[in-house]
This record gives structure tokens, sequence and C-alpha cells, in this order.
């Protein structure tokens, strides 16, 4: 697909989450394959203007992690506009505009999803950044406010003529935070609002039976994925495969699952530093546990984590303790193995989108 200047060769976009889709992670699903297009962390304009050192971490990548999107909150139209220019003058793909977050911290400012409460306020500071920058500019957004005020596909059409080039819709509004369902119908109702633009459909997206089923019954022209990144790093990969071939892919083995949790915490050092990047590799390891079927001793002590050597000895502790769940192969006996994906897929297939997937907990209050 065509997103302002870039084509792509995936139409699959990591979604950003805040504390989690840093610059490690990014790398990890990208060397996976099966994506183009990433988004960083939330961002603070006026932090970034102000070169705040936490912004200017959020905003960090290397020559691997392109073509990258900076997502932008904030609600002065004079400090957002400086900080996509700032944004641009790094060499940086594109901004993003943050206008679906629904944590209070952030709407409390004006910015997320408040920005669907005040059309043409939007309209201005966003055709404000627009005229004065070069690089693309998108938006995400909710479906509205709450039921009553389903706003997003007339906000669509006014970014359409504000001139971005493309908008991601998660779909569920700002009152269902994470909870519920997400609603196909109003994804298509935003497709239909803005038909000269790229609209990225969001939410629930666990499965690449899911993924099929958002983008046949929305019309949207890709999908962006979260939360599904998060527990199942191959997402990309096996889905756009799927898309091109409807054949669905084998779950990793445990050998390579381990390879990509090395990976992980490999890029976490290299970048953060051993001790900070340990501690942060904690929460990460947590959802990489999900997938290894009985781990119990495991998940209780990699929260604890500290060390590289730490790591490879809780690996080798726990690749024995596993042994009696194993074939002679090292692979779970189907008893233990978790949800599988076909069955994941065959779910999506009936109306649901795979297994049920908590929310991460981030570096802010309420999710």
């Amino acid at each position: 697909m065509r997103l302002g200047p870039y084509h792509l060769g995936s139409n699959l976009f990591l979604s950003p989450l805040a504390g989690y889709t840093n610059l490690p992670f990014r790398l990890v699903v990208r060397e996976i394959g099966g994506i183009d297009w990433a988004t960083t962390d939330l961002v603070n304009a006026r932090s970034l203007l102000e070169r705040n050192p936490r912004a200017m971490e959020l905003i960090r990548t290397a020559p691997a992690d392109r073509p990258l999107a900076v997502q932008l909150f904030g609600a002065v139209p004079e400090e957002m506009r400086d900080a996509a220019a700032f944004v641009g003058s790094l060499g940086l793909a594109s901004v993003d505009i943050n206008m679906g977050c629904p944590v209070r911290k952030v709407v409390g400012v004006g910015g997320g999803s408040a920005m669907m409460t005040e059309l043409r306020k939007t309209e201005r500071l966003v055709r404000g950044i627009v005229e004065a920058v070069k690089i693309p500019i998108t938006a995400k957004m909710r479906l509205g406010w709450d039921e009553q005020n389903l706003t997003a596909p007339d906000l669509a059409r006014v970014l359409e003529a504000a001139g971005v080039a493309a908008v991601f819709v998660h779909g569920r509004t700002r009152a269902q935070g994470f909870g519920g369902t997400v609603n196909l119908a109003g994804i298509r109702a935003v497709v239909q609002a803005a038909p000269t633009i790229p609209v990225i459909g969001n939410g629930d997206i666990t499965t690449p039976g899911a993924a099929r089923k958002m983008l046949d019954e929305t019309g949207c022209a890709g999908v962006s994925i979260g939360r599904g990144a998060l527990y199942n790093p191959w997402i990309f990969r096996h889905t756009q495969q799927y898309l091109a071939t409807g054949a669905l892919s084998a779950e990793p083995c445990y050998s390579e699952r381990v390879r990509v949790m090395r990976r992980h915490l490999d890029l976490m050092i290299e970048i953060f530093g051993e001790g900070r990047g340990c501690r942060q590799f904690r929460k990460a390891a947590a959802w990489h546990a999900k997938r290894l079927g009985p781990a119990k001793e495991f998940k209780r002590k990699v929260v604890a984590l500290r060390t590289r050597d730490e790591f490879e000895e809780l690996l080798a502790a726990h690749a024995l303790w596993r042994r009696p769940f194993c074939d002679e192969h090292g692979e779970l006996l189907p008893k233990y193995r978790p949800v599988p994906l076909v069955a994941s897929f065959l779910g999506a297939q009936a109306g649901g989108h795979g297994p049920g997937i908590p929310v991460p907990k981030g570096p802010v209050e309420e999710w």
C-alpha cells in the first residue's frame, strides 16, 4: 500500500503501546518480518521541544527501524506544529497525531480522545501542522467519546480535507477504554467517510483470521496491531503470509521462542544498559512467557531479573523443568500447549477475535 510518498510492502502496522513498543521491541518484530511501518510510543509535544531526555529516548531509532512515525500528543497548535517540524528535521518518516488515547492525563490537557470532541479546533491544529512540514501527517482516533457521540466519520472528513496522509482508527469509543468488543461497522463508516486516504483499522487483532475479517468487513486499507504483537511477535509475518496465500503458518517451536526472547533482551541491554535493560525486559518477558505453556517458575523469577547471566540460568532451569511436559522432540505434549493460533483463527471466522489478551500495564495511571 501507499502512505504519503512511501510505497510499503506490507499493509500491517505496529500500534504504539506506551512502555512496550520501544526501539528494542520494534527491531524484534521487524526482524521477524511482515511489517514495514512502525510508530513510537506516545510522546508529549512540549517535552520534545524542551528536549526532555525521556521524550528524546522515546524517539530513538536505528537504520533498521525505518520507516518510523513519531506519535505526538498535545493541544497547543504552536507546540504541535514545532514538534512535528523537529521530527521532520531528524529525517523521520511521519508524525502521527494521537486523538485516541483515553487516559486521563492525556485527555486532561486537551489531547488524545478529547480532540474528537472539538472538530473545528482540531481541524485548525492539524491544518497548521500539515502546512508547516514536508513529511506526511497521520492521525490515530477512536470511534468517538462514547456511543452517543460517534464523531469519527465526521472527524475523518475534516482530517481528509486538512491534508492528512492516513487515518488509524481503533474500533472502540473513549468510554469503552479497552473493554467490550471492536465495532467493525464503525470502522467501515470511517472508511466510507474518507475515500481518498488510507484508513487503517485497529483493535482485537490477535490472529491472521481476525485481520482478514477486519479487512473484509470494513474495507480498510490496512490493519494496525498492538496487544496482539506483544502476545505473538510473529503475528505480522503469519498474517502477511495468510493474506497472500490463505495458508496458516505453524506455531514457532520452543527454541525459536527462546531465540527471540534472547534477542529481545540483548537489544534491551545494548540500548539501555544491562541493569535498566533487564528491569525493562521483565514485563516483556512475562508476555513472551504466555506462549511457553507451563512456565510457573520461569514467570515467577523473571519478574526479578537483574542480569543477562541470570536470564541464561533461568532458561536452563526452565528447560529441565519442562521436560516432563514434552515429547521426544522437546515440544509440549498436546494437553499442555497454549491455545493454538489455528483454533483462535477458527474462533475469529465464527465472529470472534481469537483468545482474550489482557491490557498491558503501562506507565500511566489507567488504561
